[in-house]
């Protein structure tokens, strides 16, 4: 239920929870709360959230977060779990499964069952001591290459054309 994709700086960690038996478009609104936030702040919001697939999204972020820390300690590298927040979470479209519904005069209507991939990927936050040093050797060496020409101003646009007098002023006078 879960993979794990590894960046140059940034480790990131993965759950999914596949074949849900519900819509994309409404397991989004629920994923769309929790982008952006601490995995506390997100763990919080989806326990007061009144859709059906919130918990099935708890389940996924949980799981996303165990495999954070399994990781961690199988690889043997620093992870604060409490800087950890939701980098990503996606709600792709899985099968759809066709039934047919009665309708009047004997005769059948069809409509789909959707179905959803949910993908939850958290991230620790880098802290700001840490963000200070690794932009501090990209300024150094910048400091040293000569600086590119500054790019040419766009042309000036034309004011509009004057419009001519209309016939029926002419006309008249």
């Amino acid at each position: 239920m879960a993979k794990t994709a590894e960046k140059s700086a940034v480790r990131e960690f993965r759950a999914e929870a596949r074949f849900q038996r519900t819509s994309p478009q409404k397991a989004k609104l629920v994923l769309d709360t929790i982008k952006g936030q601490s995995v506390e702040n997100a763990l919080n919001t989806l326990m007061f959230t009144r859709k059906r697939i919130a918990p099935i999204v708890e389940k996924a972020l949980r799981s996303a977060v165990q495999n954070a820390n399994y990781l961690s300690q199988e690889q043997g590298f620093d992870l604060d779990i409490d800087r950890l927040f939701v980098k990503q979470a996606v709600a792709n479209e899985g099968p759809r499964m066709k039934r047919i519904r009665p309708a009047p005069m004997g005769r059948a209507f069809r409509y789909q069952r959707r179905l959803a991939h949910i993908i939850v990927t958290v991230a620790e936050k880098k802290s700001v001591e840490a963000t200070k040093q690794a932009e501090a050797p990209v300024a150094a060496a910048e400091g040293g290459k000569k600086k590119a020409a500054p790019a040419k101003k766009a042309a000036a646009k034309k004011a509009p054309a004057k419009k001519a007098a209309s016939k029926k002023a002419a006309a008249t006078a």
